[in-house]
């Protein structure tokens, strides 16, 4: 099996560190035992080269071979054909986690960023746009508590569902917005401390913090 190279900043500051999203496809490779190197582009100054990869000048990519495969999800269920750690093999079980994956990304994390953005940002300003957000996100963490119950993982068998979405649920943890959900907090809990997790997180922070001279 050739190495797969999965391309990654060369720094970022502090804030965002342990949550850039290479980290999804780091603990998939952990997790499947797959070969793989780290390269870095530049994260002050984005090349053509970048942007011909991944054309928002985003992280990450996966090269495989002659196949360069940006975003994270998509790069997950790549890796998901690869492994029956990461996706299994019968289309009933195929299925149920492609639809958890595409959950995590459009009902979730679509409901979370925006508000990420302002709590992250230092805006406390109470608007009703800012409410409306509020509620939305916590519509969606309802359903997860909902979901997640009796559950310990979300589509059956450990799958890269359950990399996306507890990613997803930790950055809400992160903002102090998992406190009325103790269900989907103790998800995240048994996710990130898998091993995988542990060493990808290790990985990502050591690259990082190697860049800071």
């Amino acid at each position: 099996m050739s190495e797969l190279v999965l391309f990654t900043y060369d720094w970022v500051p502090d804030a965002p560190r342990g949550f850039v999203r290479d980290l999804r496809v780091r603990w998939a490779l952990e997790e499947a035992g797959l070969p793989y190197r780290v390269e870095s582009v530049s994260f002050a100054e984005r090349s053509a080269e970048h942007f011909a990869h991944q054309p928002f000048g985003q992280v990450p990519w996966l090269q495989d071979r002659d196949v360069s495969i940006f975003e994270s999800g998509a790069i997950l269920l790549h890796l998901g054909a690869m492994s029956p750690a990461l996706m299994p093999e019968d289309p009933a079980g195929r299925a149920r986690v492609t639809q958890w994956v595409f959950a995590a990304l459009n009902s979730v994390e679509m409901a979370s960023l925006p508000l990420m953005i302002f709590r992250f940002s230092g805006d406390t300003t109470e608007t009703p746009g800012r409410k409306g957000l509020e509620k939305f996100l916590d519509g969606r963490l309802s359903r997860m508590e909902t979901a997640l119950a009796g559950r310990e993982w979300i589509a059956g068998d450990f799958s890269i569902a359950d990399i996306l979405m507890s990613d997803v649920l930790r950055s809400v943890e992160r903002a102090g917005g998992l406190g009325e959900y103790p269900v989907c907090r103790a998800y995240v809990e048994r996710a990130t401390a898998r091993p995988a997790f542990v060493k990808a997180y290790d990985d990502q922070i050591a690259h990082f913090a190697a860049a800071d001279g």
